[in-house]
C-alpha cells in the first residue's frame, strides 16, 4: 500500500547506507528526502576511520542547510522535512546517524537488535514511564517527531560509532516497515532469507500484506570477509 507520491528515498553503496522518509504535501517530502540522500551519496568514498563521525555529521548539517536553501527559494516547500538514518563505513568501523523515526536494526549471532532510538514524542513518554508499550500504537501523537531535517538551525543528530563483525546484517528502514511488521517477523525474514535483495522484497511484501498505509523503504547490508569473498 503506497500513498500517492512516494516520499521515501534510500541509498546503498560500498561505504554508505541511508534511508530518508520525507514529509510535506505536494511532493515536498520527496524533494527533502532526495536532497538529503544526494548529500549522503557524495560521502560514498574511502574515509579514514578516525573521521567517520565528523564527516557524517558534517554531511548531515550540509543536508539540513540544503533543505533550508530549497525552502528559501520556493515558498511552496515550506514545512517540508525528512527523517534520516544513515551509516558510513570504513573497514570494520561504521558511524551511524539518526534523526527522526526511521530505524536501524542489527542481526548478530541470530539476535535482532534495534540500534537506533526513535526521536518521537511517544518514545520520550515511554522512556519517562508516562505511557505503556500497549498505549504507543493508539496514542494520538504517535507520529509526532521531535526532530527532522527541516532546514532549521537547531539540529542535534544522534551519532554513534560501531564495530562491525563478519556475519552481521544491518537493516535500515522507514516507519512504513517497522510500524506494520513486528520485530519477530523482521527477525525471521532477516535470518532466513540469505540474499539481501530477496530479504528486502520479503520485508516489503510483509508490510504490504499487513495493510501498511505508509511508504515502505528499506536497505540491507551484510558484513562479509573480503579476503574469503575474493578467493572464491
Amino acid at each position: 500500500m503506497l500513498r500517492d507520491g512516494n516520499e521515501d528515498s534510500a541509498y546503498a553503496g560500498p561505504h554508505v547506507l541511508a534511508v530518508a522518509d520525507g514529509m510535506g504535501g505536494h511532493n515536498a517530502g520527496e524533494v527533502a528526502s532526495a536532497a538529503v540522500i544526494e548529500e549522503l551519496r557524495a560521502l560514498d568514498t574511502d574515509v579514514p576511520q578516525d573521521r567517520l563521525l565528523s564527516m557524517l555529521e558534517q554531511a548531515v548539517r550540509r543536508a539540513n542547510q540544503k533543505v533550508h536553501d530549497l525552502v528559501e527559494a520556493d515558498s511552496s516547500l515550506q514545512g517540508m522535512g525528512t527523517t534520516l538514518t544513515a551509516m558510513l563505513w570504513s573497514g570494520s568501523r561504521l558511524a551511524l546517524v539518526q534523526i527522526g523515526d526511521s530505524r536501524a536494526y542489527l542481526v548478530r549471532d541470530d539476535v535482532l537488535y534495534q540500534i537506533t532510538h526513535d526521536q518521537t514524542l511517544v518514545q520520550t513518554l515511554l522512556d519517562d514511564g508516562k505511557i505503556s508499550q500497549d498505549q504507543v500504537a493508539t496514542h494520538p501523537y504517535r507520529s509526532m517527531l521531535l526532530q527532522a531535517l527541516d532546514g532549521r538551525a537547531e539540529l542535534t543528530p544522534d551519532l554513534q560509532l560501531h564495530s562491525a563483525l563478519v556475519g552481521d546484517r544491518y537493516l535500515l528502514c522507514s516507519d512504513g516497515l517497522w510500524d506494520v511488521v513486528g520485530p519477530e517477523a523482521i527477525h525471521k525474514i532477516l535470518t532466513s532469507v540469505t540474499d539481501p535483495e530477496h530479504a528486502v522484497g520479503n520485508l516489503t511484501d510483509a508490510a504490504n500484506a499487513g495493510g501498511g498505509p505508509d511508504n515502505i523503504t528499506c536497505v540491507i547490508a551484510d558484513v562479509i570477509d573480503l579476503d574469503e569473498h575474493e578467493s572464491h
